[in-house]
């Protein structure tokens, strides 16, 4: 039974044991039975009448302040679903974005439609559990990009290259959403915020990994290392020598992918290297790539990881088809085999 029915049967049992009252002591039938002795009964009953008449007015008033008490409060939660409705475009946008960056979530859920405008109980309940499962949500994506973001940096940072600060733009706007009234609701606007931090991060940590020649320079399945870096024996003069990079076989004319992304420095002949093309890293390091036949890019021009920069072939020292793989550091001469390893247990990790 509500509360407000409760009051008003109260109210009208009130209302009607009164009313009797009053119309027994205002009869000539209940005079003449009590009689002039009896008149301080009277009087005394008279004051309980009055009392009762205050308890009624009392009644109605709380169960007018009951009912106006339920109609600000459905005022309070339609305004708050609407609060809620701007806030969850926000939602969507970062599960769109973290969507396009791989990171997969479960269904924002959706606004709960206010069905019985009396029933605040059932309307309040839907809008609590609608705020779970999209913290749920935000937070297994924000869990996601902060677990990729340290797998990346870590990787990046065992080769000296460190992911810059958060300057990366996500390319999320809209408007500057109000935080609705309820401390649940102000909770998934503090989320959001943790989640678009986390998706920066991860953002920038990505760039990073695109930017760094970790990847392959040539296709799958396309070539056989025949070459490692580091000391060997030299394939004209058979003595003891260093080899400064990676040999990748490969037969003449395959394609050269850029290892990282990042803007070509030199194309054309160095001593003992053949036809080369080199790029130069955000980072500072340089991957060059040697004994070519042809080359695909120009000096000045920006490149993106993967995209074909040249044909391998078998120009300057060499005694057949294969790409000469460096990375460089300045003067020095980088492990390539380092830098690849990582690329590889990334693209394992990450997808």
């Amino acid at each position: 039974m509500s509360s407000k029915l409760f009051y008003g049967m109260f109210a009208v049992l009130f209302a009607t044991n009164a009313a009797t009252g009053l119309a027994f002591y205002m009869s000539g039938d209940l005079t003449r039975i009590l009689g002039e002795q009896n008149t301080s009964v009277i009087s005394a009953y008279e004051d309980r009448l009055s009392q009762m008449r205050v308890e009624i007015d009392r009644l109605h008033s709380r169960v007018y302040a009951q009912a106006g008490d339920i109609n600000m409060q459905l005022q309070e939660v339609v305004q708050q679903q609407d609060v809620l409705l701007e806030q969850q475009q926000l939602v969507r946008a970062l599960v769109d974005k973290a969507g396009q960056m791989g990171i997969a979530s479960l269904p924002v859920p959706s606004l709960p439609t206010l069905g019985d405008p009396t029933d605040l109980l059932a309307t309040t309940d839907a809008l609590n559990l609608m705020l779970t499962e999209t913290d749920a949500v935000m937070t297994s994506i924000a869990d996601t990009a902060s677990s990729r973001t340290e797998t990346i940096a870590s990787e990046l940072n065992s080769l000296g290259i460190y992911p810059g600060q958060l300057s990366s733009d996500l390319s999320i706007g809209g408007p500057l959403l109000p935080a609705a009234s309820g401390p649940e609701s102000r909770d998934m606007l503090i989320t959001a915020n943790h989640v678009m931090s986390a998706l920066l991060r991860y953002n920038t940590a990505r760039t990073s990994l695109e930017q760094a020649p970790v990847h392959l320079p040539l296709a799958e399945n396309s070539y056989r290392q025949s070459s490692g870096f580091g000391n060997r024996s030299d394939p004209f003069t058979r003595a003891p020598a260093f080899h400064s990079g990676l040999d990748f076989a490969a037969p003449t004319g395959t394609t050269v992918l850029a290892a990282g992304e990042g803007r070509v420095i030199f194309v054309g002949s160095k001593s003992g290297y053949g036809k080369t093309v080199e790029i130069e890293h955000p980072s500072g390091l340089l991957s060059r790539y040697s004994h070519l036949s042809a080359y695909l890019v120009e000096i000045g021009q920006d490149v993106s990881t993967g995209l074909p920069i040249a044909k391998v072939g078998s120009t300057g020292r060499s005694t057949g088809p294969h790409l000469h793989f460096e990375v460089r550091k300045g003067d020095q001469a980088l492990n390539p085999k380092r830098f690849l390893d990582v690329g590889n247990r990334l693209r394992a990790q990450l997808g």
